[in-house]
């Protein structure tokens, strides 16, 4: 066999069968599948999670205290039990190493148990401390090591694994895919891995799975973010041109007299953001080329009055809008806050959402295909196939992260050449932006206006919930409102008995339970036969009301009450008819409410920074100040880190950076991915460079300025094949 079919052959071979490989028979196969790996493509991209750098084992003796090092030791023994103060489960592991014993506390990890043996070698990971006479570790990255690893001059890749394939399995079905793609060809071209010095593909696979030092790590992960990247942006980028590539755009009017009245009835001046955001939106409007823009603000920093005007200039020009939001709750605030202000240009309007009645959804459809009415605003009912505007001209998606792509593309195709504005208050850094939107145009608003007075947020544990309780009570005494945010709305979840922790993690309402118990709020007889209570919004709203603000008027507001319910909630609140609502995230939002002053949001660890950071954008909306009290549960450092960010930065920019260095940023693309991140080793904060370059590089290559024309297919077709894979 020739050179080349060699090379064709292993090339080939990445799309073989996972089966293909020795020892893998149809049940193993199975395993693999359960956990994403098909092909021996998906093998190879199975990537380490970590990696123990043997090399930088410290010895117990030579372990110093307060140092973040790696030990090597066998179980020597281990003891299980539950703590009396807080009734969490406990596992202590001795582990010996020749020069001395140290002791790995974890907790909330009983599985452990199930998991280590005697004389079992493992490592762990860790700050060392010091106390009770021991080194100890408390929650280290624990990895057990397999029997043939060395104990020193190696660099260990902890693969992914389950309990039908366990590491040592992963790592010989990875050798062995490795050895079948040996000298397989590269779709990079040459000149890009020169211009940044990348190795060869089978190289980068090569040193990721099997590296001899970290530097080689570290140059197989800086070609591969780099290929993820360049053909991420180049998917992007090239749908995005090839769905505008055969449509008639609209040039829309950008100085016609409503916009300009527009501008006169709007009750405050435009901040300089909000000014500069209108000019590049507008601008885009007028260029001859279907727009797609995204507008990125905080919160409360006026994305919908920028939206505004880009509508008005549709409208000038004798064409029509859809917005489209997330929820009923938020499209009725379109009503309210772009509703008054089309009224007094004399443009015609309606909402469309599921609790529109029957006759008058018919009257506002007709009306639409009709030209009669100019806006249209509208939840996931605009994507009905009954909505068929005559003239549009422009497609608004607010809050579009909460939208999936099909339902975003869909309400897109009602109106082909529209242009598309998009608005989000997540705060999204300029590189993680690049990475998703590709080359979608870009404005931010990060400054409140001046008019809005600050917030104050402050941490506590649910011991000290009393604290957010008597500020709540204050705020009426005011006359202000305030809310209470629960995780969920009402799920069964394991019983908390007195004094009892409950077993399971999602157990949203815990705290405030227990806090109840510590009050003499609830008792026994609380929980029914089964032991089991209702836990979250509808629990905290029962005993609120009964038993801890009995002169308040207490409110109820979540995702499954009927709409005509939930407008029905806001509208009392909104009236003054109601002083605390209990919710969960539906306020996240939309929701403007200047009155209500206090915000406690329960069990704050299990959100992000991000959302918390919205949440609490819905105090502190008027000219009172808002308070702010994040009540967790935890004490472990690590999530109360978390928080206390909160306290000190009101920057939602700022705090997302944070939010995407304590987490990934896959869970932002998940939202845009059908719950599947597309990137699986960029790091958007530490990869800045490689987003910019792999933008630039896929925007020349689309324009037939870096590549030539058999390079640019060969790298097209590798586009092609790995999204038909996805």
């Amino acid at each position: 066999m020739s050179v080349s079919q060699d090379r064709l052959s292993s090339t080939l071979a990445l799309d073989a069968p996972v089966s293909s490989i020795g020892g893998v028979g149809p049940k193993r196969a199975q395993s693999l599948g359960s956990m994403g790996i098909h092909s021996l493509s998906d093998l190879l991209e199975a990537f380490p999670r970590r990696y123990i750098d043997m090399s930088a084992v410290r010895q117990v003796a030579q372990a110093r205290i307060g140092e973040h090092c790696t030990v090597v030791g066998r179980v020597h023994n281990i003891n299980s039990r539950r703590t009396r103060k807080r009734n969490l489960s406990l596992v202590e592991v001795g582990l010996v190493d020749g020069s001395g014993i140290l002791m790995v506390t974890c907790f909330n990890q009983p599985w452990l148990t199930r998991k280590l043996e005697q004389e079992m070698r493992v490592s762990v990971s860790g700050e060392l401390e010091f106390n009770y006479g021991f080194k100890r570790m408390t929650n280290p990255v624990l990895v057990v090591l397999d029997p043939e690893d060395a104990a020193s001059g190696l660099v260990l890749p902890v693969h992914p694994a389950s309990a039908q394939v366990p590491r040592q399995t992963m790592r010989r079905l990875i050798d062995e895919a490795l050895e079948r793609i040996r000298g397989c060809y590269d779709f990079l071209p040459a000149r890009l891995r020169c211009r940044y010095r990348l190795c060869s593909r089978y190289q980068a696979y090569r040193a990721i799975h099997a590296p001899s030092s970290m530097a080689e790590v570290q140059m197989a992960r800086r070609r591969l973010i780099y290929e993820e990247l360049l053909l991420l942006e180049l998917g992007l980028m090239s749908r995005s041109r090839s769905r505008k590539a055969n449509l008639v755009p609209y040039q829309q009017v950008v100085d016609g007299p409503k916009l300009a009245e527009l501008r006169s009835i709007v009750p405050f001046d435009l901040t300089d953001e909000q000014s500069a955001a209108v000019s590049e939106i507008l601008s885009s409007m007028a260029a001859p080329k279907c727009m797609e823009h995204m507008l990125l603000g905080d919160v409360g920093t006026g994305k919908t009055l920028v939206a505004t005007f880009a509508i008005v200039a549709a409208v000038d020009g004798g064409h029509q809008v859809m917005m489209m939001g997330p929820t009923e709750v938020l499209v009725r605030q379109y009503g309210v806050a772009v509703g008054s202000l089309l009224d007094s240009l004399g443009v015609s309007w309606g909402i469309l959402t599921s609790s529109t009645s029957a006759d008058e959804r018919a009257g506002l459809l007709a009306a639409f295909a009709e030209g009669r009415c100019s806006v249209v605003f509208g939840t996931h009912a605009l994507l009905s196939d009954e909505l068929a505007p005559k003239d549009c001209s422009l497609v608004v998606i607010d809050e579009e992260q909460r939208f999936g792509v099909d339902q975003r593309l869909a309400l897109v195709s009602k109106a082909e050449n529209a242009d598309v504005l998009s608005l989000t208050a997540t705060p999204i850094p300029r590189t993680l932006a690049l990475a998703m939107y590709g080359d979608m145009g870009l404005s931010y608003l990060r400054k409140r206006p001046q008019a809005l007075l600050p917030r104050t947020t402050k941490v506590c544990h649910f011991e000290e919930e009393g604290i957010a309780y008597d500020e709540i009570r204050a705020a009426l005494s005011r006359g202000e409102q305030a809310y209470i945010v629960c995780p969920l709305i009402g799920v069964e979840t394991e019983a908390l008995q007195p004094g009892l922790a409950s077993s399971e993690d999602d157990d949203a309402d815990q705290s405030f339970v227990e806090y109840a118990f510590v009050e003499g709020i609830l008792e026994e007889g609380d929980f029914d036969p089964a032991g089991k209570v209702v836990s979250a919004a509808s629990t905290h709203a029962r005993i609120l009301q009964e038993s801890v603000f009995p002169e308040a008027r207490v409110g109820l507001l979540h995702g499954k009450l009927a709409s005509d319910k939930k407008s029905e909630v806001m509208e009392q609140f909104k009236a003054g008819d109601i002083d605390i609502l209990v919710s969960t995230t539906v306020i996240e939002v939309g929701v403007d409410v200047p009155n209500a002053t206090v915000m406690v949001i329960e069990d704050a660890d299990r959100f992000g920074l991000a959302q918390l950071h919205q949440l609490r954008g819905r105090v502190g909306r008027g000219s009172k100040p808002g308070k702010v009290f994040l009540v967790s549960r935890s004490r472990a450092p690590e999530a109360l880190e978390r928080l206390q960010v909160m306290e000190n930065v009101d920057d939602g920019f700022e705090l997302s950076e944070h939010d995407l260095a304590l987490r990934r940023e896959g869970d932002v693309f998940g939202g845009r991915q059908h719950g599947k991140s597309p990137l699986k080793l960029v790091n958007v904060m530490r990869d800045t460079a490689i987003i910019e370059a792999a933008a630039n590089d896929a925007r020349s290559i689309l324009d037939e300025g870096l590549l030539n024309e058999d390079e640019r297919a060969v790298l097209m077709q590798a586009l092609a094949h790995k999204e038909a894979q996805q």
